[in-house]
């Protein structure tokens, strides 16, 4: 006997698995109208949980919601005629939307949609796989990005920065935290796939050039800057420097990096994230010991893979099991761990402690940040490791 408690929760799961198709459904026939059977139970049943069933008659009897509800009525020989719920049937995404408190957003999906497809036909197919953008997007950045659209649509090979664009409101963490959508769709628009493109490419747009941030840690590299120690630059002017750095750390935290003291032919990369494909495009440390300090989650395991891939001399900090252990008070939570269960570039000892974040061996979702490491005890596994 499903409740209306249960009819939401089926719903609220169909919405989950099918709310993409349904705003792909033009017609509005797939799947629709949806039958519910409650379940309507026989008179053995009834009379094993009488009390059971007169709740659910009950609170079937006092619904007032989207749907239509149909009733059936059993002639029993022992509890006589009896009027019962039979079948929900909803009539479509909207009222499947109410049901479970998705209105607003399946409206505001459905409307931005047809307003897209009407102005660009050939978006209509592209849409629904953007259906959080749809439905999430405030109104002031669901105009901005039709400006967009409208603006890249008029202005194909504009070779602009995009912080150049005349669309109002338009900044770079606006823009970098909407790249995928506006992807997908001028992809669309272009008539190419959108997996794999670039996005400044496809848009006809000038990309920001990519900068690093590095500290030069030693009197004589400095010297030969005219002095500077703290340098950010787009990647392929430093790439044309002649530093010839002896060791070269890379640490996951930007303050971690600045907090560096003097270490004889040594300079620092600082902040890179997933950023440190740019250390390829860097000759010059290829033949300088390196060495990686991150994060002990997930995420820093396979940022430290991904260095290595350009850097196979790199050699990891602080990044063990004892470290883990050690600084346990300071533990906190990974939000969103990294999907790969292994990760080929590390070493036993490193894969075993990565095998153990993924399966919570330790906590659920476990994460010591560098920063939180005691930096008396940091700064002297730095200094044994660059003296190693």
């Amino acid at each position: 006997m499903k409740l209306p408690a249960d009819v939401r929760q089926l719903l609220a799961r169909r919405f989950d698995a099918m709310h993409r198709d349904w705003l792909a459904d033009d017609a509005g026939a797939a799947g629709w109208p949806l039958d519910i059977a409650l379940g309507a139970p026989t008179e053995a049943a009834a009379l094993r949980q009488v009390e059971a069933v007169r709740a659910w008659v009950a609170a079937w009897g006092a619904w007032r919601g989207a749907g239509e509800l149909r009733w059936c009525e059993r002639q029993w020989k022992v509890l006589g005629t009896q009027r019962l719920p039979a079948t929900l049937t909803v009539h479509g995404p909207e009222q499947a939307a109410l049901w479970i408190g998705e209105q607003e957003r399946w409206g505001r999906a459905a409307r931005r949609r047809q307003v897209l497809a009407a102005r660009w036909p050939v978006l209509a197919r592209r849409l629904p796989r953007q259906f959080a953008t749809l439905a999430d997007y405030a109104e002031a950045d669901f105009q901005r990005l039709l400006d967009m659209l409208a603006w890249i649509e008029a202005n194909p090979r504009s070779g602009l920065y995009p912080r150049q664009l005349p669309v109002a409101g338009l900044d770079s963490k606006w823009l970098e935290s909407r790249k995928g959508a506006l992807l997908e769709l001028v992809a669309a628009m272009r008539g190419a796939p959108a997996d794999g493109a670039d996005f400044y490419a496809l848009c006809g747009l000038q990309k920001p050039p990519a900068q690093l941030r590095m500290r030069l840690l030693d009197p004589a590299l400095r010297a030969r800057l005219g002095g500077l120690g703290d340098v950010t630059a787009p990647v392929d002017e430093l790439a044309r420097l002649d530093l010839k750095p002896t060791l070269v750390l890379v640490v996951e935290n930007l303050q971690t990096g600045l907090a560096l003291a003097d270490i004889p032919g040594a300079l620092v990369f600082m902040a890179l994230g997933y950023g440190v494909d740019l250390l390829a495009q860097l000759p010059w440390i290829a033949q300088a010991r390196c060495l990686y300090w991150g994060d002990i989650d997930t995420h820093g395991y396979a940022i430290l893979q991904r260095a290595r891939g350009h850097l196979p001399q790199l050699r990891s900090v602080l990044m063990d099991e004892a470290t883990l252990h050690r600084f346990a008070a300071l533990w906190t939570d990974e939000k969103t761990p990294h999907p790969a269960t292994t990760l080929t570039g590390l070493t036993p000892d490193e894969h075993a402690v990565y095998t153990g974040l993924k399966l919570h061996r330790w906590r659920h979702q476990l994460r010591l940040e560098q920063e939180r490491i005691d930096w008396s005890v940091a700064w002297q596994a730095l200094l044994a490791a660059a003296a190693h």
